[in-house]
């Protein structure tokens, strides 16, 4: 057991009080990995981020020029009496990639940049081309980008096939499908009548000329529109010069299509055009994004295009002969030229083999950020800084176990006993069970979550949590608590997926069970997410009829719409970008006419501002403004539900727009968040406020907890149920009105599914989760399992990716991807209950599965502590 005597020097805080932290003081010591447990939402990571990462950075940034200061991000100064002996801190936490494609493996790590010098410096080149810079490599520059497709390596076309899928239909009747809906559509038609043109024809039926003109011309005439008018009255009306309703400006279909794409900021804009487009890969670049002249280079006899398409081990293996030397030996032609080629080799495989180390070899540099996982961005950003070689800093991670199966968290924690030998303190927040055991100092944060957290169980050596009885992390750490295994469930029936083609998943087939819980398993890249929250989730909500969002999440809260209170509540995030070629090819048979819906629950928030919170997400709060609106004061001067929303005029503060809180610039300094000076942070005005439902304010019921809430609306049912769901998650300490942006991963899925089971009883649902056990505790994972149940139980089938075994032993059927990742997985190694799937070799989740099923085998007899 490890004592005080054995670390070189201790960080001592003192009257930390960031969030839920209740004037917490402890120590933990410098030169060592620092693991913070406890619950989700215990407040682990207000200590080691908000409190401990906070102060470090404010320290740094007080050294540094107020004009330099603005160029961080700034998180501000913790609420904490004092903190004596903390180093500088790196913090590493989880974030998803900016959502564009242009974003990638190779830019977060800065390999490409290096690949580009090597390309420019000792790249092969054409006789008689000049020198190449390595700005011309990139394709996004103006250097670098090929002049047709503008680095997209694409072309986008529309067809009159694409844009007119039903020719039998009139122009009245929408045959023109890519013209925009609603008054848009309606505005284009009123305008042909105008011109003259028939709308009441079949489409197939008009001039081939006028079909063009309508589909492709650049023309935007301006034209008198007579709305309401038949078309021989609009034609008289035209004659006769009569004052029209509006002047309306054409715009062919192709146009519309085109400008929407490249211009919308909305997502759901971009999806629909779309689909009416044909995308083709660019004649010039050949879809490498480059122009001529970098695309004639070459090193090792590939073009860089080719290069950053390679996964990264073979990357590795290609360029190792040249930093050895062994491959410049053979070429004395150009001295200077081996040089520079072996200097920069040397550096490119030093950098590769880090990222080896930490399991990423089958990425690709090319890959682009969103396609990425949060545990994988992490390891790519924790790779750049193992190989920087800083020393007697704090590295600050947040779950770096997050995404990984267990068999590559032994190569993380490699990698974090390299930056402690370095003569780092490493500061953790996590809740793998591997990672914790091998700590050299715990600190404990609970016993539970929001209210009920916030206190310091303990601090010190690992062996001693065994001790303190309220640690809920002290009862999976030394007794086996473990989900208990179970008879499966017996499936109502198959889904046969077959032809299954993306990624590095090649013409593969297979069987999933309905009616039951199912894990799909297997190393990181392995390929489960490709099929399961990518193909699976694409091609059934097609057969279904449903629209996939970003990553093919379908699936929204039920809420609020006419008041706004519902517009930032989607699961989906800003579209990625996916292309008609970038769908997979699959075909669905089995049992497939018993499902009625989909629904993803995944790892994004809820929502992307402050106007999100969990009432409105969950659809409650349009039942509590209903019951406010139902009051006799309100009756009275005639307010409706919509006055009691926080998101437009009427009800709202107009001072800081509902939204409780102004914001102070500094001028150099992080920006401070004050209450509101004239609604005190309620978000409401005083005629709002002068409302009461059993003596409380629509201000007042926003700051209940669910907890509270559930006690004060037991008489609405409407209300109650919602409550009572969000409890059963284990929501129970987070207020109404919680802004979203303060809500972690695990609580906006809870909250997600929470939702869903709500109205889980209508027809036979699909749920596809993404890895759900992402930021939980193992307390919290076997509440989730409970949930889980509770769907599978009422006849729906829940298929989840999972790395977590303490939720595989509970399902009823595994399917284990593999065996490796990248090029060697993308194969189906093994299917059946857990018990068969343990026992299945090549597999390499096998063992972690038969030693987690040990575990719960002794869970009725458990160890002593």
């Amino acid at each position: 057991m490890a004592n005080s005597s054995e670390f070189s020097g201790f960080v001592q805080v003192r009257g930390a009080r960031e969030h839920n932290l209740k004037d917490v003081s402890l120590r933990v010591p410098r030169n060592a990995l620092v693991v913070f447990t406890g619950v989700s939402g215990s407040g682990k990571s207000s200590l080691a981020f908000g409190t401990l990462y906070a102060e470090a950075q404010r320290r740094y940034l007080e050294s540094v020029s107020p004009y330099a200061r603005r160029l961080f991000h700034q998180v501000g100064a913790p609420d904490v009496d004092a903190i004596e002996g903390l180093p500088p801190a790196v913090a590493l936490q989880q974030q998803r990639g900016a959502p564009t494609a242009r974003s990638s493996v190779g830019s977060v790590t800065t390999l490409s940049n290096l690949v580009r010098m090597l390309y420019s410096r000792a790249g092969t080149y054409p006789p008689g081309q000049g020198i190449v810079y390595a700005e011309g490599f990139s394709p996004n520059t103006p250097e670098g980008a090929c002049p047709n497709c503008h680095g997209q390596g694409r072309v986008y076309e529309v067809t009159e096939a694409s844009m007119v899928p039903d020719p039998s239909l009139t122009i009245r009747e929408r045959a023109i499908a890519a013209w925009p809906l609603a008054w848009g559509g309606q505005n284009q038609r009123d305008i042909l009548v105008s011109l003259g043109i028939d709308v009441d024809v079949p489409w197939r039926e008009l001039p081939q000329e006028t079909r063009e003109w309508i589909l492709f011309t650049q023309e935007q005439p301006v034209v008198p529109v007579h709305p309401g008018l038949s078309p021989e009255e609009t034609r008289r009306a035209v004659r006769r010069k009569l004052e029209p309703s509006y002047m309306g400006t054409f715009s062919s279909a192709r146009r519309h299509v085109l400008h929407t794409f490249t211009t919308t900021e909305s997502a759901a804009m971009r999806r629909r055009v779309q689909t009416y487009m044909i995308a083709a890969e660019c004649p010039v670049c050949r879809g490498k994004r480059l122009r001529p002249e970098a695309l004639a280079v070459r090193f090792a006899g590939i073009d860089i295009t080719e290069f950053s398409r390679l996964p990264l081990k073979q990357v590795a293996e290609l360029t190792r002969p040249y930093a050895s030397g062994l491959q410049d030996a053979l070429d004395q032609h150009r001295p200077e030229q081996a040089l520079a080629r072996q200097r920069l080799t040397e550096d490119l495989v030093a950098r590769l083999d880090v990222l080896l180390d930490l399991g990423l070899g089958y990425l690709q540099l090319e890959r682009s950020t969103p396609t990425l996982s949060p545990g994988e961005l992490q390891r790519l950003r924790l790779a750049t800084q193992l190989y920087s070689n800083l020393f007697g800093v704090v590295y600050v991670l947040d779950e770096p176990s997050a995404g990984l199966h267990p068999a590559d968290t032994e190569a993380l924690l490699s990698a974090l006993d390299g930056l402690k030998a370095a003569g780092n303190s490493l500061f953790v927040v996590e809740h793998d069970l591997d990672v914790v055991r091998r700590a050299d100092w715990l600190v404990d944060v609970g016993p539970g979550a929001g209210e009920q957290g916030g206190e310091v169980l303990y601090s010190g050596p690992p062996e001693g949590l065994r001790e303190v009885k309220h640690s809920k992390t002290a009862e999976y750490l030394f007794r086996s608590s473990l989900q208990e295994a179970h008879p499966p469930h017996a499936p109502s029936g198959w889904l046969e997926l077959s032809g299954v083609t993306r990624h590095n998943l090649q013409d593969l087939s297979v069987r999933v069970p309905l009616g039951v819980l199912t894990c799909v398993t297997g190393v990181s890249g392995s390929g489960k997410s490709s099929l399961v929250s990518q193909v699976l989730a694409e091609t059934l909500a097609a057969h279904l009829g449903q629209e996939t969002g970003g990553q093919g999440t379908v699936g929204r809260g039920s809420g609020s719409q006419g008041t706004g209170d519902q517009a930032d509540a989607s699961l989906g995030e800003e579209d990625l970008g996916d292309t008609p070629e970038d769908r997979a090819t699959a075909h669905l048979g089995g049992d497939v006419a018993t499902l009625t819906r989909l629904v993803q629950v995944d790892q994004r928030p809820i929502g992307r501002t402050p106007r999100s919170n969990m009432a409105t997400y969950t659809g409650l709060f349009d039942h509590v403004r209903k019951l406010f609106a139902a009051a006799p004061l309100a009756r009275e001067r005639g307010y409706g539900a919509g006055r009691f929303s926080f998101n437009v005029r009427g009800g709202r503060c107009e001072h800081c727009q509902g939204e409780g809180w102004v914001m102070v610039e500094l001028l150099f300094l992080p920006s401070v968040y004050a209450p509101c000076p004239v609604c005190h942070g309620t978000r409401y005005n005083d005629e709002t406020l002068d409302v009461q439902y059993r003596g409380r304010t629509v201000a007042e019921v926003l700051g209940m907890t669910v907890d509270a809430a559930w006690g004060f609306f037991r008489d609405d049912a409407a209300v109650f149920r919602s409550l009572d769901t969000l409890r059963e998650v284990g929501l129970g300490y987070l207020r109404l009105g919680q802004p979203a942006t303060e809500l972690s991963g695990g609580e906006a899925q809870r909250i997600k599914l929470a939702t869903e089971l709500q109205r889980a009883g209508r027809g036979q649902t699909l749920y596809i989760l993404d890895e759900p056990t992402t930021g939980l505790h193992p307390a919290d994972v076997e509440r989730l399992a409970r949930q889980l149940a509770r769907l599978v139980e009422a006849g729906h089938t829940v298929i989840a990716v999972e790395h977590d075994m303490q939720l595989v032993v509970g399902s009823d059927w595994v399917i284990d991807v593999g065996p490796g990742a990248g090029d060697e997985g993308g194969r189906i190694v093994a299917q059946g209950t857990p018990q068969e799937v343990a026992q299945a070799p090549g597999s390499r989740t096998a063992p972690y599965l038969a030693l987690a099923l040990s575990e719960a085998d002794g869970r009725a007899a458990p160890r002593e502590s």
